[in-house]
């Protein structure tokens, strides 16, 4: 079982924004780049990098993706904050 994980994420208050996200990455949009241009979260000025992070770290919806979800596959998740795109990079 994963201790870590390192991931991208970009953070938006409408779900239609977040859908519209990931069809632009279906069309090779990169991912930093619209974060830059789309995220809430202070990560969107480094291309949405959050770095890497324990278990446990973010809100439990955040986290399940993370830790379980499909590697540099975009998933779209509804926290508190709003909702996320999030794209796992690798996990330790």
């Amino acid at each position: 079982m994963a201790a870590t994980a390192h991931a991208l994420h970009i953070l938006v208050k409408h779900k239609e924004i977040a859908e519209d996200i990931i069809k632009q990455l279906g069309k090779g949009a990169k991912f930093q780049t619209l974060a830059k241009k789309y995220s809430s979260c202070p990560s969107g000025k480094k291309g949405g990098d959050l770095g890497e992070f324990k278990r446990g770290t973010m809100v439990p919806q955040f986290d399940k993706v993370a830790f379980n979800g499909a590697i540099l596959e975009p998933h779209l998740v509804k926290t508190k904050f709003g909702w996320h795109v999030i794209k796992v990079l690798y996990r330790t």
